[in-house]
């Protein structure tokens, strides 16, 4: 018995201990990226597609609004008081085939009615390309087993952080403007790899031509008289020396 709540014991503090180390973070989306349907039984269908780094998901689920009114959140949409706030654990990165980073830690997510938590079922989450192979699916595994150890993280726990990041949702305009951003950068990195691999020849022409030059004024230097040499090469010096 004593080594059953040994066991136990032991098994609750790593679980409290593992909770203790999870930071989330959150980030809000615009609910102009959000896709919902009419409502069946008090519950919509929706979906939020990210593709732009540092995002790279598909999140879909079914979402009630808060007192079960199935128009209010269809209005809402319209009405700009609809969004989304992902919670993700920070450190959790993939590189894409694109050679970005992407946030791949995310393991809950919460639409907010005029900054009211709706009621949401059947989440799931799908890792989207350039940023969805095994190595990415297996950080995103670990984040919702990781995630689950927190509890209900829209109960108030966080209100501070998830207002926070509420203020500046990311919406269709900030994704352009991310992507513009990314692709300048990587604009920039090219030409600066063009000027590096420019240089690089130039260097290696200027060696060339430099060790050219040392060749052609040794030759120029050569004594044909030498005793060093056959006739032979007395001849071809003298002919070369032409």
């Amino acid at each position: 018995m004593k080594k059953l709540l040994t066991v136990i014991f032991l098994a609750c503090a790593m679980v409290f201990a593992q909770e203790g180390s999870i930071k989330p973070d959150f980030q809000a989306f615009s609910g102009a990226l959000i896709k919902l349907k009419k409502a069946e039984k008090g519950f919509h269908k929706f979906r939020l597609r990210v593709d732009v780094a540092p995002w790279a998901f598909l999140a879909e689920g079914e979402v009630q609004a808060p007192g079960g009114d199935s128009d209010v959140l269809i209005t809402a949409l319209f009405d700009r008081a609809l969004y989304a706030v992902l919670a993700y654990i920070p450190d959790k990165i993939a590189a894409g085939s694109d050679g970005e980073e992407y946030n791949v830690g995310f393991f809950d997510m919460m639409l907010y009615y005029d900054e009211e938590p709706t009621r949401i079922r059947n989440l799931s989450f799908k890792l989207l390309p350039p940023a969805n192979d095994s190595w990415a699916q297996s950080i995103l595994d670990d984040a919702l087993q990781s995630g689950s150890l927190l509890g209900k993280i829209w109960s108030g726990k966080y209100e501070r952080e998830i207002t926070r990041a509420s203020a500046v949702p990311i919406d269709k305009t900030k994704l352009v403007e991310m992507q513009q951003k990314r692709q300048a950068a990587k604009a920039l990195e090219a030409e600066r790899k063009a000027k590096e691999e420019a240089d690089r020849r130039a260097r290696e022409k200027a060696e060339k031509a430099e060790k050219a030059k040392f060749k052609s004024k040794k030759h120029d230097d050569l004594d044909c008289s030498s005793r060093k040499l056959t006739a032979k090469q007395k001849r071809r010096c003298k002919m070369n020396g032409k």
